[in-house]
Parts: structure tokens; sequence; C-alpha cells
């Protein structure tokens, strides 16, 4: 017995090792976050797209999880963002609607209260750093470096009406820290080289570090370099200029990332690395965005907007080419990620951790409520918001706020075709009542910043 004791403990030694870096080893893993600006469900090669190539994202799905019903916290940018690093709904976190440069066109102000991801981190011992897309202020307190990151070097504002040039409305938002910088080239370049600096300056350093790397492709202006536009021209001539210009802005951008990935893979970090690839939103359909066949696309809360591609690596701990039709949300990253880094979360955030899927054990979401909202002005929306809300494959969604409800079940119409808030007046009720109690939890955080 005490044999047949000792050689089942010799085999556990052995499976540990082989394991790799476990969560028990006590060597904090490193974090990349990467977070790509409005690319379409189906906008990479390995989630069902034929007309481009993507590589780099590919290996990323084929050496950790895809997750089907990964969910984006909004329709649009800045309230994703803040859901991200708050671990919050939206507007829990103050950030209801698109942050922008005119206060009358600005629908959200981040909460200064709120304990962001790169604050756990720091506090944890992290070297904390955002390159990229911040997109949720453009000024003191809200800016990346008063938020919990040790570095930034990136665009602070929204989208750029430009890539080669770096502007919105003509004001130059690039900073390395606070100070205003004006590099040349196409952002995606800049960003790709920023993040390889980053990395290749953490080889020979003790602390584990957080990078949050957010591009702002593929979003509008599709704006490729030109030999990246003639490669997919040649190698596709039957695709339309709006659908060749978004593959190869897509393609420009995994090129970037596959050589971030390579210098994490130089430096030996890869191994005790946590990668999360995923987007903002969904698509959008007028740039010749690919949702697959799911409703429509960025800016609404249908499917299309969002449901977003999704992976998450880590050497050792994740089955590679795994799967899960678990359903997150952008704000389950926070607590997931600090849970796997082994750091404590002593406040309450709306996240769940999914760490347990992430290691292949099994996690309920039927009684899962996922909760989606967007304020936006113009006449379209008059300052009011859309919501939706899902509870064990019922949705109920308002998607203009002039408009009246709709009831789906997505177990059985996953396309949102069929209307059954007639014919279901019971689960009708019930989502109604469980969205006006988000609606009222939001609306005890302002969303706009106060006067003095």
């Amino acid at each position: 017995m005490k044999k047949l004791l000792m050689i089942l403990l010799l085999f556990l030694l052995t499976g540990l090792e082989n394991y790799g870096q476990s969560i028990l080893s006590g060597k904090k893993p490193n974090v990349l976050v990467i977070l790509t600006d409005d690319q379409g469900y189906y906008d990479v090669a390995a989630c069902g797209a034929q007309d481009l190539q993507t590589p780099a994202m590919d290996k990323l799905f084929s050496e950790g999880m895809k997750f089907n019903y990964f969910y984006s916290n909004s329709s649009v940018c800045s309230p994703t963002r803040a859901s991200f690093i708050t671990g919050l709904y939206p507007d829990k976190a103050g950030v209801p609607g698109v942050i922008r440069t005119s206060p009358e066109d600005s629908w959200g102000y981040l909460d200064p209260s709120a304990i962001t991801i790169a604050d756990q981190f720091k506090t944890s011992g992290y070297k904390t750093a955002i390159i990229g897309k911040w997109h949720l202020g453009l000024e003191k307190p809200n800016i990346p470096t008063l938020r919990g990151f040790d570095f930034f070097k990136g665009f602070l504002g929204d989208m750029m009406d430009d890539y080669w040039t770096h502007r919105r409305h003509g004001i130059n938002y690039m900073r390395e820290n606070e100070k205003e910088i004006d590099p040349k080239g196409h952002a995606t370049d800049l960003f790709s080289q920023w993040a390889i600096d980053y990395v290749n300056a953490q080889k020979n350093t003790d602390k584990p570090f957080f990078l949050y790397l957010a591009y702002n492709a593929p979003h509008a202006p599709v704006q490729p370099p030109d030999e990246w536009l003639d490669k997919v021209k040649k190698r596709r001539p039957d695709l339309n200029e709006n659908r060749s210009k978004l593959v190869a802005l897509i393609e420009h951008l995994d090129h970037g990332i596959g050589l971030v990935i390579d210098a994490l893979k130089e430096n030996n970090l890869y191994e005790n690395t946590i990668i999360v690839f995923t987007s903002d939103n969904g698509g959008l359909l007028r740039d010749g965005a690919n949702n697959g066949p799911l409703r429509d696309g960025k800016q609404s809360v249908y499917e299309g907007g969002l449901r977003v591609p999704t992976t998450i690596v880590w050497n050792n701990h994740i089955v590679a080419g795994s799967s899960t039709n678990y359903k997150t949300m952008t704000m389950d990253l926070y607590p997931t990620l600090l849970e796997a880094s082994s750091i404590s979360l002593n406040h309450d955030v709306d996240g769940i951790s999914f760490l347990q899927i992430l290691l292949g054990k099994n996690m309920e979401d039927k009684e899962r409520i996922l909760y989606f909202t967007r304020r936006e002005g113009g006449t379209n929306y008059g300052g009011l918001t859309i919501q939706a809300i899902q509870l064990n494959n019922w949705k109920l969604v308002q998607n203009s706020p002039f408009e009246p409800q709709e009831l789906y079940n997505l177990k059985e119409d996953p396309f949102e075709t069929f209307n059954l808030i007639e014919s279901e007046p019971g689960q009708y009720n019930l989502l109604n009542d469980l969205i006006m109690k988000q609606i009222q939890a939001g609306g005890r955080i302002p969303w706009q910043k106060k006067d003095k």
C-alpha cells in the first residue's frame, strides 16, 4: 500500500512539473489583453470568414479556448472599455455611451471612484501599461496614468479621422504618458511596435506585467496600407471595394498582432502569459464587416452588435483548441484575470470569474442575467437609451428608444427573427422587470462631469 502511494505521489509531482507554471507554483502570470475595435464576429478566419487570412489570430484560437458566446458589454466603444477596466456594467461605471470631444455630444464620464483592473494589478506588484486607444476620458482624472497604468503610449480620444495623421477634429490626442507626441506611420504599426518595445523591456525584470493593447483597427475610416490592399485585390478580385479595404485592414492588424506574440516568445515570456483576444463590439455593416448570420451589427443590441470573436490562451493551463458555449461578457475578464493571477477581489463587481471554464471545469450560466445598454444623441436616440436583457436564452430587446420592445427565444431562434412578445407575456413581464431594475441601478451613477 505504501509503495502504491509513493508511485501515485511521484505521478502527481511529475504531472505538475509537466503542467508548467501552475496556479499553485507561486509565480504570477503576465497578462496581455488585445482588444480590437469593431471586429465582426466572423471576421477571423478561425471564426468562419473565408475571404481573409488571419494566421496570427487563428494561431491564438488554435492554442487557446474559443468562446462561442462572448458578449461585449455594449454595441459601441467607450461603454465596453469602461466595463473591461471596472468589471461593472457600463452605466454603473458612468459610461452608458460614447465619450467624445464635444461635451454636447458626449454620453459618459468614467466614475472617478471606480477601482480599475490596472489599480488591482498595480497594487499587487504588477507593472501596468496601456498601448493604443484609451477612449475613456480626455482630461484628469480620467487619463490612463491616473487610473492605475504606470505607462501609456497611444491615443486618448475615440476614432482617428486618419490612420496616418492621428488627429480627431484636428486635435492631436497622441500621448506618451501625459506628454503630447506626434509619431509618423500607420496607427496599427505604431501600436504594434510600441507593444513590442514594451515586451522587450520586460525580459530581465522580476515583476510580472499587465499589458492592455487596444488597437483602433479595424474601426473606420477603413485605411489599410496600400501594399496590404494590393495583396487582397490580387488574391480576391471578386470582393467589392468596401470589403477589400476592410479585409486588408484586418490582415494588416493580424500581422502586427503576430509580431507582438513573436516578441513574447523571443523573450521567453509566452509560456507564462495569459493572452486575451477580443473585440469591443460587433462589426459595422456599412464598412463591410462580417457578423455571419447574426442580426445587425455595431450600434445595435441585436446579437450582431454584441457577440464578438474571442479566445484566451494560457499555455499549460487552457487546453489548446478547446471551446466553450458558456456565456461571458467583457466585464467578466476583470475578476477572471485577477483570480488567475491570485489577486484577491475585495470589492463588488458585476462581472463573474469564469476561471473554472478556462481550466476545463463546468460552470452553469442558465440563471445568468446579461444586460446591455447604450445611450446616444442625435435624432435617432435623442439622448435616450437602447437596451437588451438576456436570461436563460430569452432576450428582451429595445433597439430604438422610439420603437416597441421585442422578445426572442435565442435557443430556437438565434438570429432574432420571430418576435414573441405577444405570445409569451410571462417571459416578457419577467424580463421587463429585470431590465427596469438594471436601469434603476445604473441611474445611481452620474454619467456627466459634475460642475465645480
